[in-house]
């Protein structure tokens, strides 16, 4: 395997060969530059050092002791730079930042958004990211039902819920039953583990069992009440989605809140909306 092969990676690599512009690394017939900028102090010819291998500006193999954020094999989260007409940038730690293509992008993202991304080298032989990480997710996280975890969204399926990478590496999924609320690709959540799949997949709830988010819920639409100057213009009765539009609720969710602010003569419910009973 030569050094081209290692394209992305981390290597511990012997100076073969001393210039004006820097060193050579590797061996008499395969070796890469190491410019003169990144060379460590009082090194010569047969000693060894850590390098990661990219491409420069000009699209040549070349190393450095810089330390990027991201080698090929990991996964790691990046800021968004700039975008272009080929994708957008990520910062990476290195001068030349990194592409990330339109065609690698699990939503549309913009400057200054940061991304769970893995690295791939193209057609062309040019390292590349990539937001499409299912298959590279572990799935043999610690977790067991009921326990609290953070995770980053990654893609979203109208079909199958919100794919979500646990400490940034464990596959999980939010089904789409329990997607409730405004999420979205990039967001950073905390989940409770709902069910841990024979695969060790994880199914993830962003609520708490029912009857610890009745109060949360119960809060949440008081406050919209308020903010509609002491009503809601539908009932218990409206349609599921136009609940999940305007609050983020399942129906049943919301039934239960309601019951729980009735119960408590916190709201009338009228004929066509529910208001705030006035003390």
């Amino acid at each position: 395997m030569g050094l081209a092969d290692e394209l992305g990676k981390k290597k511990r690599l012997m100076i073969v060969k001393e210039v004006e512009f820097g060193v050579y690394l590797g061996n008499n017939t395969d070796k890469v530059l190491l410019p003169k900028k990144q060379v460590p102090k009082d090194v010569e010819i047969g000693d060894p050092v850590e390098v990661f291998l990219y491409k420069d500006s000009s699209d040549r193999l070349i190393a450095t002791t810089q330390q990027p954020k991201i080698t090929r094999g990991e996964l790691a989260v990046l800021k968004v730079v700039d975008t272009g007409r080929i994708g957008a940038f990520l910062d990476w730690g290195l001068e030349k930042d990194l592409l990330l293509p339109f065609k690698e992008q699990t939503a549309k993202v913009k400057k200054g958004d940061e991304v769970l991304v893995g690295l791939y080298v193209d057609k062309s032989n040019r390292l590349c990211a990539t937001m499409k990480i299912y298959n590279d997710l572990q799935t043999d996280s610690p977790y067991k039902k009921d326990d609290q975890v953070e995770g980053i969204i990654y893609e979203i399926s109208d079909n199958f819920g919100v794919f979500v990478a646990v400490d940034n590496c464990y596959s999980a999924l939010i089904p789409k039953r329990e997607a409730y609320g405004k999420l979205h690709v990039g967001d950073r959540v905390h989940a409770r583990v709902v069910k841990v799949k024979e695969d060790g997949k994880l199914d993830l709830s962003v609520r708490e069992k029912a009857f610890l988010q009745m109060d949360a819920d119960a809060a949440l639409i008081m406050k919209k009440m308020e903010k509609n100057g002491g009503c809601l213009p539908y009932t218990d009765k409206a349609d599921p989605e136009l609940i999940k539009n305007d609050l983020g609720l399942s129906k049943n969710a919301f039934k239960r809140a309601v019951g729980r602010l009735l119960k408590e003569g916190r709201i009338k419910i009228n004929e066509k909306n529910i208001e705030i009973r006035q003390k």
